[in-house]
């Protein structure tokens, strides 16, 4: 084995000032977890789910590594950037529609609102996915407020235990 390549990857280790294990952690983890679905052979939306988390948690990583801002709302600008570059391609791949039924107000077919709509659903678990993520922290925080103290790597627990509870109920509602 020739040493020579490996030698600027193991500079880079040496020189890393500190390590932040969340975010990449997070994004490796869902990831995982997005690979694993699909080798299961989990519905679309339940794939949707963790590759929407993905693309949040990758788009909140990248705008914390840019210290300066440059742009107002520059941290939502990237998550949005993330969110759409990733998901956005992935429309070719998971095409699973379900079908969903309003009838609201009148005869089928007659208004808006009395209509079969095709819902993707690959693009709904990715919104769910992604708004899990946003939202984990609070929750971590207000778990922290219930039981009076944290736990190691306790917002990346709160973050799996709710998407893995959100892609259990899709996978038997659809």
């Amino acid at each position: 084995m020739k040493i020579k390549p490996l030698i600027p990857v193991l500079a880079f280790l040496v020189l890393i000032d500190r390590v932040w294990a969340h975010c990449p952690l997070c994004t490796v983890g869902v990831a995982a977890a997005a690979g694993g679905a699909k080798f299961l052979g989990l519905n679309d939306g339940v794939i949707g789910i963790f590759v929407g988390a993905f693309a949040v948690s990758t788009g909140w990583w990248v705008s914390g590594l840019i210290k300066k801002k440059y742009i107002p709302h520059q941290r939502p600008f990237f998550i949005t950037l993330s969110f759409i570059g990733t998901v956005a391609p992935l429309f070719v791949l998971f095409k699973g529609f379900y079908p969903l039924y309003l009838s609201i107000w009148g005869d089928y077919g007659t208004s808006l609102l009395n209509r079969v709509y095709l819902v993707n659903i690959f693009l709904v678990g990715s919104l769910l996915g992604g708004l899990v993520v946003i939202i984990s922290p609070w929750i971590s925080k207000r778990f922290s407020r219930i039981i009076g103290k944290t736990f190691p790597f306790q917002l990346i627990g709160v973050t799996f235990a709710i998407l893995l509870l959100l892609g259990a109920i899709m996978q038997v509602v659809l």
